[in-house]
Formats: structure tokens, C-alpha cells, sequence
């Protein structure tokens, strides 16, 4: 048991040394992260029809 309470002692001295980002940063990055896998599932959904269709075209 004192292994525990150990544990989440170090734990909780831990998370108090991160630097949490503050809110219009995480905004600023959230909108990052969104925007950049929009952009992602947009090129990997239009080469996928590419694909699609040569490989459609060949099997004909």
C-alpha cells in the first residue's frame, strides 16, 4: 500500500512541474491538428479514387 501512495505522490509532484499550455494556445493547436487531418483525409480520399479507377480501368 505504501508503494502506492508513493506512486501517486511522485505522480502528482510530476504534473505539477509540466508547463500546461494556456487557452488560446491549445485552441491555436487544436485548430492546427484539425485543419491538418481534414487536409490529410482529403488528399489520402482523392488518391484512393485515383487508385480506384486506374485499377478499374486495367481490370476492364
Amino acid at each position: 500500500m505504501d508503494k502506492i501512495k508513493t506512486f501517486f505522490n511522485e505522480v502528482r509532484i510530476e504534473l505539477s512541474r509540466v508547463s500546461w499550455p494556456k487557452g488560446r494556445e491549445l485552441w491555436g493547436s487544436t485548430w492546427i491538428v484539425l485543419i491538418i487531418s481534414f487536409l490529410l483525409a482529403v488528399f489520402i480520399g482523392f488518391i484512393d479514387i485515383l487508385f480506384s479507377r486506374i485499377v478499374g480501368g486495367i481490370l476492364r
